[in-house]
């Protein structure tokens, strides 16, 4: 919206046409984001609690956690108000992959309030049946996923690029679909998951939206992506403005998830960071870098598979308790040195993953 009152303001001084710059709007993104999420938080946390929408907590959990019962949940509405605000004042919104991340987002956000909703009203830990999730959060993936194939102006919208090697793109057509709907659902219920410890799964989801908005930057400048041998997406490079607000209202919710917690994001927050992070990583074409800085929720993932695996099949359970940060409490960690040892994990696999943009 300012976007177009910058752009009238122009024709009067033509210092405003900075603001035509996506790299300013980015950073007025975070800002955003930043304020609104520190403006709104205590009022949001105060709101919460005296509505007693407090935390759950599994009674077969590590018994450090049972403190945290109580704890205002559904704090990812913060998060979701602040990221919307921020994109639809500083983006364009002649955009299409704005409106299909933001819708996306919503619909992801919807899902996860309704079990968290499910879950206060029920008092315990078991809100939508896993079967009623999935096949929503399935809708609002495909749904996506068909958008953007309809609407794909290049092949190289729709085709896969593997990471270290300049000249492999395989063209996927139909494929394309089934292969975002594996990344956004997969990516949602992959932050879900991780998101069991203050602050764990929202530093990590900043950081790999940080790192998105300059693969979003680089696939969306025709001269940046041609030097770096990364498909050209006309467009997609006004997505940097969304990611940005990710990283603000991400590090605005952590102010108030740091540990001790005093909010918890909840469903509403995990399950549409994560379908945001993926359906970005699909627009620009990245989604095997995606694997590599979001290793933290694939290893979370993979640990809850495995120990499902292994538990039907030989009745023994490979960790103590999945996901895999549990496990680590349960062998005597303290809360603190899981969740700064996860950061760091991430840290590095972000470098790694932006690595690709050169070593190819």
């Amino acid at each position: 919206m300012l976007m177009y009152l910058a752009e009238y303001l122009s024709g009067v001084h033509s210092g405003f046409n900075v603001f035509q710059y996506i790299t300013l709007r980015t950073i007025l993104g975070v800002l955003t984001a930043l304020f609104i999420a520190l403006l709104v938080g205590p009022y949001v946390i105060r709101r919460l609690s005296h509505l007693q929408i407090g935390q759950n907590v599994r009674s077969d959990g590590p018994e450090s956690h049972l403190s945290k019962a109580g704890t205002p949940t559904m704090g990812g509405l913060l998060i979701l108000v602040s990221i919307a605000a921020s994109t639809l004042l500083w983006s364009d919104l002649s955009n299409r992959f704005v409106w299909i991340v933001l819708v996306t987002t919503a619909v992801f956000g919807t899902i996860g309030w309704v079990d968290d909703y499910l879950k206060l009203t029920r008092g315990n830990s078991k809100g939508l049946s896993a079967a009623k999730k999935y096949t929503w959060q399935s809708i609002g993936a495909l749904v996506a996923a068909l958008a953007l194939y309809f609407t794909a102006q290049t092949p190289a919208e729709t085709s896969l690029i593997v990471p270290f090697f300049k000249n492999v793109s395989i063209e996927l057509g139909w494929f394309y679909v089934v292969l975002t709907y594996f990344v956004v659902v997969g990516t949602s219920n992959a932050v879900n998951l991780t998101d069991g410890l203050d602050g764990l799964a929202i530093l990590p989801s900043v950081m790999v939206a940080a790192a998105l908005i300059v693969f979003a930057y680089v696939s969306g400048h025709i001269n940046f992506s041609a030097y770096l041998g990364v498909p050209y997406v006309a467009g997609v490079g006004e997505v940097c403005v969304f990611c940005g607000s990710i990283v603000g209202a991400g590090l605005g919710f952590l102010w108030f998830n740091t540990y001790p917690a005093q909010v918890f994001m909840g469903d509403i927050g995990a399950l549409a960071l994560g379908a945001a992070l993926g359906i970005v990583a699909v627009m620009v074409r990245q989604e095997l870098a995606l694997v590599i800085m979001g290793g933290v929720f694939v290893i979370e993932t993979a640990s809850v598979i495995l120990q499902v695996v292994s538990f039907k099949l030989t009745g023994r359970r490979i960790f103590r308790m999945a996901p895999l940060h549990h496990h680590f409490e349960l062998k005597g960690w303290p809360e603190p040195r899981v969740i700064v040892r996860f950061w760091i994990i991430t840290v590095i696999l972000v470098l790694v993953a932006l690595a690709t943009l050169k070593i190819r």
